[in-house]
């Protein structure tokens, strides 16, 4: 009897397999942990063009946080225009800057569409 008995039971099959599927999914969650964070972001980006470019009147931080308030200019793939605004500025590095060179690129140039007409008024 113990002659046929050549294959081991199913119970120590389950335990190499769940061994085996542990370690699999233990060494993908690591490996992939990036995965919902690209590298790559366009602020990134923008960041490292500021400090590049405008290193004079910006630190890093200043870049990261004018970046960031200019963030809708980056997705309208603007921001090559906004930094370089922002290093010929003559002023430090601040909100005010970035919003000021924010609002004179691209279709923002011109200042946007007219005001409405006033109401007229009865007499």
């Amino acid at each position: 009897m113990s002659a046929l008995r050549i294959m081991p039971d199913s119970r120590s099959y389950r335990g190499i397999v769940g061994a085996f599927l542990l370690s699999v999914s233990l060494l993908s969650s690591f490996a992939c942990g990036r995965v919902l964070e690209p590298a790559n972001k366009p602020i990134d980006t923008c960041v490292a063009s500021c400090v590049a470019r405008a290193s004079r009147q910006c630190s890093e931080a200043e870049c990261t946080r004018g970046c960031e308030f200019v963030s809708d200019r980056i997705i309208e793939r603007e921001s090559a225009n906004v930094v370089a605004c922002v290093a010929r500025a003559p002023r430090k590095c601040a909100d005010v800057t970035w919003a000021d060179c924010a609002a004179r690129v691209g279709v923002h140039a011109d200042g946007g569409p007219p005001a409405p007409p006033l109401p007229q008024e009865e007499d």
